[in-house]
């Protein structure tokens, strides 16, 4: 399956430009075990571009757009998806691979 400016890493090259949400996850530092990742996608609480998903083995795609609870669990936090890692590395590595998308409050919407 190919999407525009996403593709799969060829022969010499270091980090996938495609990758399994549940390891994408795992990657940045969203919860300490892959099965936790899996387990929180799999209850409908990530979505990929606004479609909810409950597969742990969605793709990833740079640029995507993913919304999932916010660490104090009573929010929601809205991400960017600007790298991928080959294996989990320290929490300043795993900060490169997104950026997060501040909240808009309508009352300062102009």
């Amino acid at each position: 399956m190919s999407r525009k400016g996403a593709r799969e890493a060829g022969p010499g090259e270091d980090t996938p430009q495609v990758q399994r949400l549940d390891l994408w996850l795992w990657h940045a530092r969203f919860a300490r075990s892959r099965n936790d990742c899996a387990e929180f996608i799999a209850a409908g609480q990530v979505r990929i571009n606004r479609q909810r998903t409950v597969k742990a083995h969605a793709q990833v795609h740079l640029d995507d757009i993913l919304t999932l609870p916010a660490p104090d669990r009573r929010s929601v936090m809205v991400i960017r998806v600007t790298g991928f890692a080959r294996r989990r590395e320290g929490a300043s590595a795993a900060r490169m691979l997104y950026d997060v998308i501040p909240e808009i409050d309508e009352k300062h919407r102009t």
